[in-house]
């Protein structure tokens, strides 16, 4: 019924950058937040970023200035701008969304696959 897909993952050297990318798709009525996680190996899953439908952000401390939540409204997509990556940066991302579906008058939590970020020499 909802989709989320993410793209952009891959394997960067430290001070790189990566563009994230996730487009929800399916029978969606609307869109409040949206953001991304990400687990480290050997970690629990934590907050990277959010984004909320008037464009306020949260950066969870250890990323910013180098990292930017945005989101295009008109296609379903948040992006994650990635720079100046670091070791500890190594996660899979997974794409959230916090939508309301037709048909349906509340909101529901949705996650992505996840896309694997990887940042070594």
């Amino acid at each position: 019924q909802v989709q989320l897909v993410e793209s952009g993952g891959g394997l960067v050297q430290p001070g790189g950058s990566l563009r994230l990318s996730c487009v929800a798709s399916g029978s969606i009525f609307s869109i409040n937040r949206m953001g991304w996680y990400r687990q480290g190996p050997g970690k629990e899953r934590e907050l990277v970023a959010t984004i909320s439908t008037s464009g306020r952000t949260n950066y969870v401390d250890s990323v910013k200035g180098r990292f930017t939540i945005s989101r295009d409204n008109a296609k379903n997509t948040v992006y994650l701008q990635m720079n100046i990556l670091k070791p500890e940066d190594t996660a899979v991302y997974y794409c959230y969304a916090y939508l309301r579906v037709l048909r349906f008058g509340a909101d529901s939590d949705y996650w992505g696959q996840g896309t694997h970020v990887t940042v070594s020499s």
